[in-house]
């Protein structure tokens, strides 16, 4: 059994070569759509579908493909606004080989106005007729180049006889039917010809399907007193001396074929018509019927009735029988009435989620002055229509025409003699401040009551008050939608647009600008949201139109706001969505002026030789080697080596065996595996390829290009390597992916390469090669099986290589080599070729502050393009102990728009952090920085980092005293090279270096690795000091005074995933120091870390590993050694808690605090949430200080009594004391991941919040709204959110897809353990619902979540770092591999 609407999509289908198909409203889809997609899977034809959105043009976009060869096939259900559209492009949509198949329900009120438009028109009732009719349709179109509407009756099901797949177009394509312009030598009128045509269609049609097709189906009575014409939805009627004639072909229909169903016994016609309403008093059958029956000579005329009905449950034989009695009528007749139930409702537009960004950013900026004048709220009032710009437009200009009518009526009575003073007053006032937003409402109701109050009889004032409306000024919209109110529909702006296909609709703001006066902007919320603002209040402000082209990607209204920035981001990039805002009103304006920096490299990239040599030398020394090359080729087969890297591990092996292949005697050329074309390796001969894995089996960035054009070329079936041999060595890690379920994952970019290479014709010349982190010299075990099969095949296994291997420059050769960090940072800056810096400069640049990142969202589109990727640069301020002044505050936020991308973040290191910046705005930005006294030496780098202490805001006194601390450590352990002055402050070099750099404690090499303090003030443990290489727990004496500070050491974050030689360390306290003492104590800890770290493996160079290699006790007497003295035994705390304290305190100095949530420590403005105004609001008018936190939250302290109320209503007006959140999102913390961390595997700031949207609703529903449970996400391992001490942790490994740790200290005083390897968001939810259903019931009187989930059996405590991966995977019943069983 088959629905009809389904019988009609799949003839479409099958006998089209284009099909444009309607959507109804978002989200629901076409009900043909579903067909086709059912189709495109089974059947060989594969017709192009094109698809036009609710309130679309569909007239246009049949006409842009109505040049193309073959059929086209409209489908749509039949609506008012699809016909109206239709119909204004009938007479071009006439001569096309055209199909409208139009679905109807019980009205054909609106099909009806295509009758006289297009050629034929069909009518069927059945699914079997609407089979047979679609492709009678299809075949006149086809043959004839003309237009048919086919209409039919949606919602039957029916047992349909289907004519087979490969008959379809044998059947569309048979004899053509040949037009005769006259029969035996007369003409043919053209409506009998386009009827014979049918006639002819249909008689093939019959010989196929063996069933009639007649343009009027005759049942009933053969000498009736009655014949009824019935066209629409008519059940069978069998009524004595009654014929019924159904309609089947509307348009030709002759009237000879009339005649011929209305026998001479005939003395009543009724016309029987499924028609809600219709605008004229005679339908265009009724007039035929008439004109037909007169052509008869000498007979009686039948009297006829013209009757209309809308439910066929209304055509019983008593109700016909009934009519038949009744006296005849000339005016036509409404069969049962129409019901209430029976007439359309109207359905309000769906306006997509997405649509909010810009709707919410109108309705904070304008309040109530906003009217959105095609709102679809107006629908239930004003009809369909209302939604139309046209129509809106309409709207508006009469408002406007009223409110001018308003003015005069005011200025009018001004000149009145009868006015009172007051009233003249008001009117003056209200005259001047007419467009003001404010002014004209508050002074608009004044005068409205004066008037109402007032005796003055004249007809100004009834006039005034009866435009009262338009009293206040309003800020109208139109909103142009693709989704409800389609881009200004068919108005003379989108169609000089659609009109040509080689015009973007983006280019309507060109078009705009050309007008000369309109006021044109083009922006995209996801790109800049302070751009979209000033865009709004200018158009706002212009006196005259105004045209705001916005951008917003997304293909289905579920679609995240990730995957919309993302596109938006690609858009707005590579240059298809430019951002500018053109004012006409700006004098002397030639062009637009862009709203966002667009980053596009003028020349190919030239990357800075970090040895400074110039381009004259490495040109002689490239054709040197070019030469040298071919020398040696002559006597041995060339071996290319190519490989994909993301970490650099696979670029080394590759390089190892180029090199080895070199002192073989072979002819050995490297790049990567992206450098290469699929045309450019079908030429080579030997090539070998080392690739690593990237995110969830994917290949490494550089690779993955001709990874895809391999694949692509296979699809094809194409074999283009006959020439090729090859050899493939991956390197994976078995434990990275542990589920059985996700094993295929190891090493996947290698095994699928190796697969694809064969496929398409490529020859092994050595077997692949599998390296594994597991092995027990990791990869090394796999490359030094498989490298001798590589000098096999080249005959030169035999040869052996005595020269010594060049050692590969890193980290420490980098730093010696730096002359005190300069590098050719300064050369690198004035370079105007690229927008980087060159590798080895990269690595400074972080003894500087920053960290040359590029825009992950975009890179894989930048690379298609062939341009470098979209590099920008981070740069992290030094402001020791988190506290900023309000000039510097101003400061970061001033240099956040001008030079970054219009926001900055608080770090959990307490600090600030720009992104976004530009390689030549680096100078200016550090340099305006230092312009209130901050700097960003240090922030980054193997050096002592920002020095981060607690915001304990009661104790305003303890808290000078451990700020004035860290700020003397964080001095005592500043690097002293002038560098940073030279560099970044143009502070010149003493004339032939007479004066060399010296670093007292650093040395050349400085440290192993970076090196973090923190100095916490117990019960509060904000800074996390366990977490630090180096903490300081301050100690209060019996007066409340500092009397020194326990010391811990060795504590850590980092990690790397699948390498167990990693693991995160929590802290010991090895002593009490007084306060003197600590900045020694922090120098020794940091000398004896220096000369005892590990320099020759980065993962393994933090002091936490020394510690442990060492030994605690080992390390604390070499520490006291150099000190010259013990340290005294530590003192007694307590913790209880390490987040922090938000709402309002008081000192004990009497001055007020306030801590505010700003969620993963962005600052920024979005709709609802302007929070970077809102705090620079309250910088410009405090006198006290900022205090950053380490957990990415911000105290705006020592505010004075007085200004307390003017701070709280700064507040409420920005929403920043909103502290209505649940306890788990106070307590969530994430890193900035994507899309600029170069080591981010996954989302971590963008998604985290979205992750606590479902979770907090968990603890919600099991009573745990307000309890703190801490969560923390990482985008890597390498725990800058410092997720290993949290109670609940995700730490990313791939895109969507994290490990799972639980058990963390609520006040970090025990690391967790990973629960599971692998697990993506509904896994997560999966585990955490019924674990916090459990926690809410069986929890113990004060006790954490992170406590709870160890004695519950989730997972098993962690005792020390080393013990880390000890029970990893869940205990007993909740363990990996027996939850998956």
């Amino acid at each position: 059994m088959s629905s009809v609407t389904s019988t009609v999509a799949r003839i479409a289908y099958l006998a089209s070569d284009i099909i444009v198909d309607s959507q109804p409203t978002a989200p629901s889809t076409s009900q043909f759509s579903k067909t086709y997609s059912s189709l495109s899977a089974t059947c060989a034809r594969r017709p192009t579908i094109l698809s036009v959105p609710l309130g679309g043009d569909p007239g246009s976009t049949l006409l842009r493909n109505g040049s193309s060869p073959g059929l086209i096939s409209f489908t749509s259900s039949a609506t008012a606004h699809t016909v109206i559209s239709l119909v204004l492009d009938a007479a071009e949509l006439s001569s096309l080989p055209l199909v409208l198949h139009l679905a109807v329900k019980d009205d054909l009120s609106d099909v009806l106005l295509l009758r006289s438009a297009v050629p034929f028109f069909l009518v069927s009732r059945t699914a079997q007729q609407a089979h047979d009719h679609s492709l009678l349709a299809s075949r006149l179109a086809r043959t004839e180049k003309k237009a048919v509407v086919h209409v039919f009756y949606e919602g039957f099901c029916d047992f349909v006889e289907e004519m087979a797949e490969s008959e379809v177009q044998p059947f569309l394509l048979s004899e053509k039917l040949v037009s005769t312009n006259g029969v035996n030598g007369h003409n043919v009128p053209p409506g009998l010809e386009l009827f014979k045509l049918y006639e002819r269609a249909a008689l093939s049609t019959v010989v196929r399907t063996r069933r009639a097709c007649p343009p009027l189906s005759v049942h009933g009575s053969s000498e009736p007193h009655t014949v009824i014409f019935a066209l629409g939805d008519i059940p069978s009627v069998d009524i004595d001396g009654v014929s019924v004639v159904s309609v089947n072909l509307l348009t030709p229909l002759p009237p000879s074929r009339i005649l011929d169903v209305i026998p001479p016994s005939a003395s009543r016609v009724v016309i029987l018509e499924q028609l809600h309403r219709w605008n004229t008093k005679w339908t265009p059958l009724y007039l035929e019927l008439v004109d037909a029956i007169h052509q008869r000579v000498g007979e009686q005329q039948p009297h006829i009735q013209s009757v209309y009905f809308s439910d066929p449950a209304q055509l019983i034989s008593p109700a016909i029988v009934k009519l038949f009695q009744a006296a005849p009528s000339s005016a036509p007749l409404q069969l049962g009435g129409a019901s209430a139930s029976s007439l359309p409702s109207l359905e309000v537009p769906h306006i997509p989620k997405h649509e909010s960004s810009y709707t919410k950013i109108l309705s904070h900026v304008f309040g109530e002055r906003l009217e959105v004048s095609n709102s679809p709220a107006l629908v239930p009032k004003q009809g369909v229509i209302a939604t139309s710009p046209e129509f809106a437009l309409g709207r508006v200009r009469g408002q406007l025409d009223q409110r001018n009518e308003l003015i005069r009526s005011v200025q009018q009575l001004l000149e009145v003699r009868e006015v009172s003073s007051d009233l003249h007053k008001l009117c003056s006032q209200w005259i001047l401040v007419k467009d003001d937003a404010t002014k004209s409402r508050s002074v608009g109701k004044e005068l409205i009551t004066a008037l109402e109050s007032s005796k003055l009889s004249s007809h100004l004032v009834d006039r005034i008050l009866a435009l009262r409306s338009h009293i206040p000024a309003r800020s109208r919209w139109i909103i142009g939608s693709d989704a409800w109110s389609y881009d200004l529909g068919a108005s003379g702006l989108h169609h000089v647009i659609a009109s040509d296909p080689h015009r973007r609709k983006q280019d309507a703001g060109l078009y705009a600008m050309n007008h000369g006066d309109v006021y044109v902007a083009s922006v995209a919320v996801y790109s800049s949201y302070a751009q979209v603002l000033q865009a709004i209040m200018e158009a706002d402000r212009h006196k005259g139109p105004s045209v705001v082209l916005a951008y917003l990607p997304y293909q289905h209204e579920d679609a995240p706001a990730l995957e919309v920035l993302k596109e938006t981001k690609l858009a707005v990039d590579a240059g298809y969505w430019p951002l500018y805002r053109w004012d006409p009103s700006v004098p002397r304006q030639t062009e637009p002026y862009l709203a966002a920096r667009a980053l596009q490299p003028e020349l190919a990239t030239e990357l800075v030789s970090s040895l400074g040599e110039n381009v004259k030398e490495a040109r002689r020394k490239k054709a040197q080697q070019a030469y040298d090359d071919l020398v040696v080729s002559l006597d041995a087969p060339p071996l290319v080596v190519l490989y994909a890297s993301d970490g650099g591990t696979a670029e080394k092996f590759a390089k190892r065996l180029a090199n080895r292949g070199k002192a073989r005697g072979l002819s050995t050329s490297i790049g990567t595996i992206d450098s290469m074309s699929i045309d450019n390796l079908a030429q080579e001969e030997y090539v070998a390829f080392v690739t690593s894995v990237a995110g969830q089996g994917e290949p490494p960035q550089n690779g993955r290009t001709l990874f895809k054009a391999l694949n692509a070329a296979a699809l094809r079936g194409e074999k283009p390597f006959s020439k090729l041999r090859y050899a493939v060595f991956g390197l994976g890690d078995s434990h990275y992916w542990p589920r059985p379920e996700d094993a295929h994952y190891y090493n996947k970019p290698g095994k699928d390469l190796d697969a694809r290479l064969e496929q398409l014709g490529g020859e092994r010349f050595a077997d692949i090669g599998l390296a594994d982190d597991q092995d027990a010299d990791g990869p090394d075990t796999g490359y030094k099986v498989w490298e001798p099969l590589v000098w096999k095949t080249f005959g030169v296994d035999s040869i052996e290589v005595k020269e010594a291997e060049p050692d590969p420059i890193t980290n420490e050769h980098i730093k010696a080599a730096s002359g005190y960090l300069r590098g050719t940072i300064a050369e690198g800056l004035e370079d105007t070729t690229t927008a980087s810096l060159d590798p080895s400069d990269t690595q400074l640049t972080k003894f500087h502050g920053i960290y040359q990142q590029d825009d992950r969202d975009i890179r894989d589109e930048r690379q298609a393009q062939g341009v470098e990727p979209a590099y920008s640069f981070m740069i992290r301020v030094r402001t020791p102990g988190g506290v900023c002044t309000p000039e510097q505050w101003l400061q970061m936020d001033q240099i956040a728009d001008e030079h970054g991308n219009g926001t900055f973040k608080i770090t959990t290191r307490a600090t600030f952090q720009f992104h976004g910046v530009i390689k030549r705005h680096l100078k200016p930005s550090i340099q305006e920085i230092n312009k209130v006294l901050l700097d960003t030496l240090a922030a980054c780098g193997d050096v002592n980092r920002n020095v981060i202490c607690a915001a304990i805001p009661t104790l305003s006194r303890l808290h000078a005293q451990v700020y004035s601390f860290a700020k003397l450590v964080s001095a005592h352990l500043l690097p002293r090279t002038t560098a940073y002055h030279e560099i970044w402050l143009d502070k010149k070099m003493v004339a032939g270096e007479a004066v060399k750099d010296f670093e007292p404690l650093y040395g050349e090499f400085y440290l192993p690795r970076k090196f973090k303090i923190a100095v916490a003030v117990p019960p509060t443990n904000d800074v996390d000091v366990f977490a630090n290489d180096l903490g300081f727990i301050a100690i209060v004496d019996e007066q409340g005074e500092l009397a020194g500070f326990n010391v811990t050491i060795g504590g850590g974050m980092g990690v790397t995933h699948g390498n167990k030689k990693t693991y995160p360390r929590i802290a010991d306290v090895i002593g009490f120091c007084t306060v003197e003492q600590g900045p020694v104590v922090a120098e020794k800890v940091m000398l004896t870390q220096r000369d005892n770290g590990n320099r020759a493996d980065r993962k393994n160079a933090r002091l936490k590993y020394t510690i442990d290699r060492m030994g605690l006790d080992t390390f604390k007497a070499e520490v006291e050694s150099r000190l010259g003295y013990p340290l005294a035994p530590a003192r007694p705390f307590t913790f209880d808690r390490n987040i922090d304290d938000f709402g309002w305190s008081t000192g004990d100095d009497g001055r007020h605090h306030v801590m505010l949530f700003i969620e993963n420590g962005r600052i920024q403005d979005e709709p609802g949430r302007d929070f970077k105004t809102g705090l620079r609001e309250i910088a410009k008018m405090h006198k006290g200080t900022f205090r950053l936190t380490a957990n990415q939250h911000l105290m705006v302290s020592e505010i004075a009594t007085e200004d307390v109320p003017e701070i709280k209503r700064i507040l409420a007006k920005y929403k920043l004391d909103n502290l209505n959140h649940t306890g788990l999102r106070l307590s969530s913390s994430a890193c900035v991941a994507f899309p600029t961390c170069g080591l981010a595997m996954a989302e971590s700031e963008r998604y985290l919040p979205v992750l606590v949207d479902k979770v907090e609703k968990i603890c919600e529903e099991n009573g745990l709204r307000n309890d703190s449970i801490v969560m923390r996400m990482t985008g890597c391992p390498n725990g800058c959110a410092r997720p290993y001490v949290a109670e609940v942790a995700f730490v990313g490994k791939a895109p969507g897809s994290y490990s799972m740790l639980l058990g963390g200290g609520y006040y970090g005083q025990r690391l967790n353990k990973i629960y599971r390897e692998t697990v993506s968001e509904p896994e997560i939810l999966a585990i955490l619902n019924p674990m916090i259903k459990r926690y809410a019931l069986e929890r113990l009187e004060g006790e954490r979540f992170g406590d709870f989930v160890i004695r519950a059996g989730y997972i098993a405590p962690t005792t020390s770092g080393k013990e880390w991966y000890d029970g990893m995977g869940g205990e007993g019943q909740y363990r990996e591999v027996a939850a998956a069983a």
